[in-house]
């Protein structure tokens, strides 16, 4: 009878303390630590879908024979680097690797933008329907990413903050002392805004048909190409 009574005691215990530690908030942080990490797996996937659309993109501007090569090699090089940069969940909290993510994609960003502005120049791929295509792919990709990069921050943000608030700053620094807090996306906005392109297919160019001879119309927030 004792050892019945016992285990009763015990198992009305346990019952009463799971509710009580639910309601502490013990899995706050492994639930906002999905979030973000899920957020994350969302840039990954928008970076992913810009860098399989480039191989396509260089060869349509490579068949069109333009002259500017250098900003069609600037954009391979900085493809190349961009997808050998890979930060997993595990290394969100390490400031190097993803600082290193973020400056590599940022250069493919910038490359891209480069190229898109140059390429105005040539009346050839302004009606070259593979091309507009590739390029309307890459500005709703660009889009994509903002926005997957604004709601990881988001995620990452409402993490961080509650690492650092009672209750769960208590949970944060017992069973869960190996939770740390997440790197945030600090690159300059104009670092990875979509390429702003006009291609104005009805209005006469003043360089249309001398390719290279004149400056390429620059459309407002747009990168200027390298000089």
């Amino acid at each position: 009878m004792v050892r019945f009574n016992a285990r009763a005691v015990a198992l009305t215990g346990a019952l009463m303390i799971v509710p009580a530690v639910a309601g502490c908030g013990y899995n706050t942080i492994p639930t906002k630590q999905e979030r973000a990490e899920a957020a994350w797996a969302d840039v990954q996937s928008q970076y992913q879908r810009r860098a399989d659309l480039i191989p396509n993109l260089v060869a349509t501007v490579q068949g069109a024979a333009i002259q500017e090569r250098t900003t069609l090699t600037d954009v391979i090089n900085a493809r190349a680097r961009a997808t050998s940069v890979n930060v997993s969940a595990d290394d969100l909290d390490n400031p190097q690797a993803f600082q290193q993510y973020q400056e590599a994609q940022g250069q493919l960003s910038g490359a891209l933008s480069r190229l898109l502005v140059t390429v105005e120049a040539y009346p050839q791929l302004q009606a070259n329907q593979n091309f507009l295509t590739l390029q309307s792919q890459l500005e709703g990709t660009e889009n994509r990413i903002q926005i997957a990069r604004r709601d990881y921050n988001e995620a990452v943000r409402d993490y961080n903050t509650t690492l650092r608030t009672f209750p769960q700053v208590i949970w944060a620094k017992t069973l869960h002392g190996g939770s740390q807090p997440m790197q945030l996306f600090t690159a300059t906005a104009a670092a990875q805004s979509a390429p702003q392109v006009n291609f104005n297919l009805n209005a006469p160019t003043a360089n249309a048909s001398a390719p290279g001879g004149g400056a390429p119309a620059v459309a407002p927030g747009a990168t200027p190409p390298a000089q």
